[in-house]
């Protein structure tokens, strides 16, 4: 039969192996569930459409109410490439590649101006 502290430390180390555990469960839950803290309703800014153009670049396609926006992402900033005059449609017949062709087509009439 194990004495006092064996048996004390035996308990302390299964304690602190079971802490560990909860904590590294309980952070892959929250990141799994992507919680970010109670919201009061649904959100007025959403990403419609998002394209990779490098590792860590992406140009994503945001709707913000009623407007739609296309914005640069990289791993430094932000930054606003273009306020759509005519929202893209957002309803699942969009797909990646007509959202691509739409893309080229209005950066191309973009540089233009």
């Amino acid at each position: 039969m194990a004495t006092g502290p064996e048996l004390n430390l035996a308990t302390t180390f299964a304690s602190l192996m079971f802490v560990v555990i909860l904590i590294i469960g309980l952070a892959w839950l929250i990141k799994r569930m992507k919680w970010t803290g109670i919201q009061s309703g649904p959100s007025p800014l959403r990403i419609v459409r998002q394209l990779s153009v490098g590792q860590r670049e992406r140009i994503v396609l945001l709707q913000v109410g009623d407007e739609q926006m296309l914005v640069g992402v990289t791993q430094q900033n932000i930054s606003l490439l273009s306020k759509l005059d005519q929202p893209l449609p957002t309803e699942a017949g969009l797909s990646g590649g007509d959202f691509a062709q739409q893309l080229s087509t209005m950066l191309k009439k973009h540089e233009t101006k």
